[in-house]
Order: C-alpha cells, then sequence, then structure tokens
C-alpha cells in the first residue's frame, strides 16, 4: 500500500483513538472526582447556529437549542480529533509513526488546548480562556488535563497501530 495512504488511514485510527482517550478520562474524571465533563452537545448547538450567521454567542447555554445538536456535536468532536491527528501525522513524519515516543504526542496534546481556549469557550460567551467564569481555573485545568489525555492517545493508539499493521 502507498506510504501516503498508510500515513492517512494510521493518522485517522490514531486520532479515533487519541479522542476516545480523551472521552475516557473525561469519564474517569466525572466518576472519581465529580468534575463535570465538557458538554459536547453544546458544540453541536455552536455548529448548528452557524449556517444562520451566528458565530458566537453571549451565554451558548442559554441559546435555545437545536435539532440534532448532540449528534452533530460528537461527530464534530471526533472529526476535530481525526483533522489533529492528522496535522500531528504530518509535522512529526513516517519515522514517529513506525516508532511512536510520548513526548512529541503529549506536547502536541497540550498544544491543541489552544482551540478550546481561543475559539470555542470565546464562542460560547465564556471568554479567552474561559475568563468571563467567575473562577476560570477549573475550567482551564480541565482543558488542560483533557488535551493532555488527547496526547497520550495520540502515542497509544499510534503503538496500537503499528502493532496492527505489523501483523
Amino acid at each position: 500500500m502507498n506510504t501516503l495512504v498508510l500515513s492517512f488511514i494510521s493518522a485517522v485510527l490514531i486520532g479515533l483513538g487519541a479522542t476516545l482517550t480523551f472521552d475516557l478520562w473525561a469519564l474517569f474524571l466525572k466518576y472519581a472526582f465529580k468534575i463535570t465533563p465538557s458538554n459536547i452537545c453544546l458544540v453541536g448547538r455552536w455548529l448548528r447556529y452557524m449556517p444562520e450567521g451566528i458565530f458566537a454567542h453571549a451565554n451558548i447555554g442559554a441559546a435555545p437549542r437545536k435539532s440534532a445538536e448532540c449528534t452533530v456535536g460528537w461527530i464534530a468532536h471526533y472529526m476535530i480529533g481525526i483533522t489533529f491527528a492528522l496535522v500531528f501525522v504530518a509535522l512529526v513524519g513516517q519515522t514517529w509513526l513506525q516508532q511512536p515516543t510520548l513526548l512529541p504526542a503529549l506536547v502536541f496534546g497540550v498544544v491543541t488546548v489552544v482551540a478550546p481556549f481561543a475559539i470555542m469557550q470565546p464562542s460560547f460567551g465564556l471568554g479567552f480562556a474561559a475568563s468571563k467564569l467567575p473562577n476560570p481555573t477549573p475550567a482551564r485545568v480541565r482543558s488542560l488535563l483533557n488535551h493532555s489525555a488527547f496526547g497520550l492517545g495520540l502515542y497509544l493508539f499510534a503503538w496500537l497501530v503499528n502493532w496492527w499493521l505489523q501483523g
């Protein structure tokens, strides 16, 4: 199989796995420490308002619900994870895919926290890095931990995909 096609397929599988790791980590935090996970349905609500020209909300939680917002949110969540993995694999290259190491994946996972801090949270009415919340620290820490888990998932699933491909 063509190396480019194989890298693409690997990145998609790694992105799915890393996003699953993100979600399992969020569930662990919910049940072990009573930390409320992010509401992925709000991502869907945000996206469902975009065709109407509404890209930012004063308070997305107060915006009327949209049909299929949860489905759209979850699909977008996994598509974003795949996109991040494709970018990561393009940056680190074939050598990393064949011999994954933790540090680049973890650093990249942490860097992806820029997306919620600079795009989603401001668009949801929370301000940059949730700065409009009375106490933004828990939201910031949760985002950082979740995206670190994504980075760990990049590494773990790269090893798994590599093992699977070697048959």
